[in-house]
């Protein structure tokens, strides 16, 4: 008769489960914001119209163009162009910045706003179908392990 065997966690071994969790968790980020693409593109935005929109929302009104660039992680040129568009669909309204005359900041319309709420919903819609079945202790703990490694991302 064999031994029962034991299984050994070893510091390497939860590296690499790490690494694979970090592929997949970039890869759960893209699907959600392809599904959530999916169910916005009937309200007429497109993902990189409406991600704009959230992503000057949560940072507040009168983002600088240069800190929105970073949060996209994309490059100002590449922002220049869809706040071109944005503004010209009266999303958004950039203003010279009264301290540095170099910058911009992004203030949303009250179309923006408006649309902002129907994001929403649609985006909560979605959350509620994907969690329903998702324990609310393991969401605890993924949100605060996810948030402590950010975390730790900001101070390397």
């Amino acid at each position: 008769m064999g031994h029962p065997t034991t299984t050994t966690v070893t510091a390497d071994s939860l590296q690499q489960r790490f690494s694979a969790a970090a592929v997949l968790l970039q890869d759960t980020a893209r699907a959600w914001r392809l599904k959530l693409d999916q169910r916005l593109r009937p309200l007429g935005l497109s993902q990189a119209k409406w991600r704009t929109l959230v992503l000057v929302n949560r940072a507040g009104d009168g983002v600088t163009q240069k800190h929105l660039a970073d949060l996209m992680g994309i490059e100002g040129p590449t922002l220049v162009r869809l706040l071109d568009r944005l503004e010209a669909d009266g999303w958004v309204e950039r203003h010279v910045c009264a301290r540095d005359r170099r910058n911009r900041r992004i203030h949303l319309s009250a179309k923006a706003r408006d649309m902002l709420v129907r994001i929403e919903s649609v985006a909560t819609g979605l959350r509620t179908e994907l969690l329903s079945d998702v324990n609310t202790d393991d969401l605890e703990t993924f949100d605060r392990v996810l948030r402590q490694i950010h975390t730790r991302l900001d101070a390397v």
